[in-house]
This record gives structure tokens, sequence and C-alpha cells, in this order.
């Protein structure tokens, strides 16, 4: 499950986002060029941050 201020990736593009809300099973995701947007969480993972 996703929480506020979970950093993800966007598993079809790659893309990656923080997560600023969540309902259901879905997560409003604010990506890296700013744009917003729901998205389903079976198409986002956790960003292992500590890889970096």
């Amino acid at each position: 499950m996703f929480a506020v201020g979970d950093c993800v990736i966007f598993i079809p593009d790659g893309a990656r986002g923080t997560v600023i809300a969540v309902n259901g099973s879905f997560c409003h995701i604010v990506w890296e060029d700013w744009f917003t947007s729901w998205e389903k969480a079976e198409e986002l993972r956790k960003e292992n941050l500590e890889s970096k």
C-alpha cells in the first residue's frame, strides 16, 4: 500500500513522482515535471531510494 510522501515509479513508462493523496486503490501523484494525475496503485511501485 502507498502513503502520502512515498516516491513512486509508474511501471508502464518509468516516470517518477510523489504520492500526494490516496483514495482506495488510486493514488494522486505529482510527477517530476509537476503534472498531477490519479493512477491505479497496481501500476505503481515504490522507488528504492537506498540503492541510489
